[in-house]
């Protein structure tokens, strides 16, 4: 397999936006930044994102025959069983990364970070075997980002904190509203709107926070425009519109963490978090984001 193949195949472009989410959520779950174990759980939870795209791309390798036939399995570019190998492969190495965290690296959470693996692991199988005309699936997808707070918080503590779950339950919201977008991709119209209200969730609390704490202002500011960026090119729909709305809402998933970091008091982690979303931005142009 090319290089280039892997990079199309593991959307690697989104990658920051897994790196802020493990940062989030060692934050939350800690209140500080041990750089040791979080650089590997970002290594980790990385691994489980490429893998798991991997696999998106071989569960997929029928329908994308009909409906995207440029996508590298049913252009000849990958066989499907090398796509499924090296994709359960990368969440395997995953899981070794998360046990050096829970036996090797202090604190020593022991087995917690890598039941957080086991169960991303499964979840990322789950939405990959089953996302099509699945209605649960923008849920099953929000799940997979919220394990990657989960497991990053279980790095670092035994018992998770009130904010992380809090933090989990927006991403979640966000999610859904990014995922149900992310589905209707190949259509030119949307049946039905109202879930794209679950992206409402992050901006009313992202509000409370700024208002009590106006360091959280400006990233407030900056993911509310954001998203209404996306939704604008939603309602405009010209060609391209809705995937290019995907893949901004995909890097604004840094600019919540942001928001989150900064509400938690962590200001250098939250300027991370947006060098990470510009990064993402910058990634795109090179390699799709879907």
């Amino acid at each position: 397999m090319k290089l280039g193949t892997a990079l199309r195949l593991g959307r690697v472009s989104n990658l920051p936006t897994v790196w802020t989410n493990t940062v989030a959520g060692a934050v939350l779950a800690a209140g500080v930044l041990p750089w040791g174990p979080v650089a590997v759980m970002i290594c980790a939870f990385s691994l489980f994102y490429v893998g798991g795209m991997f696999l998106n791309d071989a569960f997929d390798a029928k329908y994308d025959a009909t409906h995207r036939p440029q996508r590298p399995i049913p252009a000849g570019d990958a066989g499907r069983g090398e796509v499924f190998g090296v994709g359960y492969g990368l969440m395997a190495l995953g899981l070794v990364l998360l046990a050096w965290v829970g036996y090797g690296l202090p604190p020593g959470t022991g087995a917690l970070p890598v039941a957080g693996g086991l169960a991303l692991a499964g979840a990322i199988t789950f939405y990959n075997w089953h996302h099509k005309d699945n209605p649960f699936g923008p849920v099953v997808m929000g799940l997979c980002r919220v394990l990657v707070y989960v497991g990053a918080g279980w790095g670092l503590a035994t018992v998770l904190p009130r904010e992380l779950w809090i933090g989990a339950a927006l991403l979640l919201c966000y999610l859904i509203g990014l995922t149900y977008v992310a589905k209707q991709e190949d259509l030119a119209r949307f049946g039905n709107l109202w879930p794209l209200g679950f992206l409402g969730a992050p901006v009313v609390y992202g509000l409370l926070l700024a208002l009590g704490d106006p360091r959280v202002l400006p990233l407030w500011l900056l993911f509310t425009g954001w998203i209404v960026v996306a939704l604008w090119l939603l309602r405009r729909r010209r060609p391209g519109d809705i995937g290019r709305a995907v893949v901004s809402l995909i890097a604004g998933i840094s600019l919540l963490d942001a928001m989150l970091l900064a509400g938690a008091g962590a200001p250098g982690a939250a300027i991370f978090a947006v060098a990470a979303f510009m990064l993402t931005l910058v990634l795109q142009r090179w390699i799709t984001g879907t």
